[in-house]
């Protein structure tokens, strides 16, 4: 009989129990996935995966180790928590490692409130092989396409509960639904490629197969020509397909980690000014169908609502428990982990606050500049926020698109950058992070 990740969970901690664990948390992950991919009208590539990954984290006074497995089998979990507990008295203390204490956990939370399972039942390959084929038939049809190098379709369910001994135990499921498509402009050296996509929880919010493909067909003709923009000091307008890396730079820096280590372009900048004062950057982990939402974190504590940034101050750390200790704060509830790895923090769902313009304005605001639709690389001192990207996109003359650019590279400093960022009104609200395209004067530019 096939067993629950609940009870693989508790049977995991009995035996750990059993092998002489003075305290420990388990974490199981079950999922399945379908994928379809097309090629010239022709299926290309189908999979179905199943698999089900099993964690155990075991706590000598303040040593832990940690061991995964993929076998639920009872012989399996009792070699897993043998293993464990004899890793564990041979690891160097951690001072900060430990559970939560009870009166820190989550309690009664309402999974339904946040509706992260399609009640649909799971499609069948061949609807996914017919959006697949819908998706690459519209890029096709594009003047100027010359190829679709992919188009594909997928669904996905998965499952993960965690448990400790400090009395915890819960957990949830989510369900996703793509389609993507990758269309090629031009030929030889000449060619330019650009892609579209959507991911949603539930199949009925799902964009058109036919509405990706034509997109990711139009985005690759628009690059065609694309040449090298002139080196100087301009504006850089961040298309809202990319400008969300810019507020991972900043989630990043104000990560608990990289605080207590001191290795941080932000370590002493809590309660200073890092964003314009008319934005706000809210973490959400309670909203309605959306990727990052989450009742309770990997250590069992429960999720919030919190402004990271306040009409442009820092208001605090993203924190779990080990960080929040070694800081001498209390955690935020922002523990991830996996298998077979400890927690550690991470950011659920982030909106940062929208302009009163679109981002035509804001490209006629800007006059001459650079519209950044695509970055390559990256070199961030995460010390300094020094920031160095490759880029392409297209330049824009008298505030209009005037030609495509590839082969660019944008400079500057995190810090000052995001102190001087307009956001345009095009954030796609069904997004994990809500960022609309971003203006910044200013830059440095290397071209030709």
């Amino acid at each position: 009989m096939t067993r629950t990740p609940e009870e693989i969970c508790h049977a995991l901690l009995d035996a750990a129990k059993r092998a002489g664990a003075e305290a420990a948390d388990t974490i199981v992950m079950q999922g399945s996935s379908v994928s379809i991919e097309v090629r010239g009208g022709a299926l290309e590539h189908a999979e179905r995966a199943e698999a089900a990954d099993l964690g155990l984290r075991v706590l000598m006074g303040r040593s832990q180790a940690i061991v995964s497995a993929s076998d639920s089998r009872p012989e399996t979990l009792a070699a897993m928590a043998e293993r464990a507990v004899a890793m564990a008295r041979e690891a160097p203390e951690d001072a900060y490692a430990g559970l939560a204490r009870p009166d820190q956990l989550a309690r009664d939370w309402d999974l339904d409130a946040l509706d992260l399972l399609d009640p649909a039942p799971e499609p069948e390959p061949d609807a996914l092989m017919a959006d697949a084929l819908a998706a690459e038939a519209a890029a096709q049809s594009v003047p100027g396409v010359t190829q679709v190098s992919d188009a594909a379709a997928g669904y996905g369910l998965n499952r993960v509960h965690l448990a400790a001994s400090n009395g915890f135990s819960g957990g949830y499921a989510r369900s996703s639904r793509s389609t993507s498509c990758v269309a090629i402009s031009g030929t030889g050296t000449g060619m330019q490629r650009d892609y579209d996509a959507d991911s949603r929880i539930h199949q009925g919010d799902l964009r058109g197969a036919d509405e990706i493909g034509r997109s990711a067909g139009e985005r690759a003709v628009s690059l065609t020509g694309a040449r090298q923009p002139r080196t100087g000091t301009f504006p850089v307008l961040f298309d809202e397909r990319i400008s969300s890396s810019l507020i991972g730079h900043l989630t990043a820096a104000i990560n608990g980690t990289s605080i207590a280590r001191g290795s941080s372009w932000l370590k002493d900048a809590l309660g200073t000014q890092v964003l314009p004062e008319s934005l706000s950057l809210i973490e959400d982990p309670h909203r309605l169908r959306v990727s990052g939402s989450r009742p309770f974190d990997a250590e069992g504590l429960p999720t919030r609502r919190r402004a990271v940034v306040e009409d442009g101050i820092l208001t605090g750390w993203t924190l779990d428990l080990g960080s929040a200790r070694k800081l001498s704060m209390d955690p935020t509830g922002n523990a991830a982990r996996g298998v077979s790895s400890a927690p550690s923090p991470s950011n659920w769902n982030l909106a940062l606050t929208q302009g009163q313009s679109d981002r035509d304005e804001l490209l006629r605001d800007m006059g001459t500049g650079l519209l950044v639709t695509s970055l390559i690389g990256s070199t961030i001192n995460p010390n300094t926020g020094d920031y160095s990207r490759g880029a392409s996109g297209f330049w824009v003359e008298n505030g209009e698109i005037a030609y495509p650019v590839n082969e660019c590279t944008i400079a500057g400093n995190l810090r000052d950058m995001l102190l001087r960022i307009q956001p345009a009104n095009d954030a796609r609200p069904w997004l994990s992070r809500v960022v609309p395209s971003l203006l910044i004067e200013g830059m440095t530019l290397a071209g030709a």
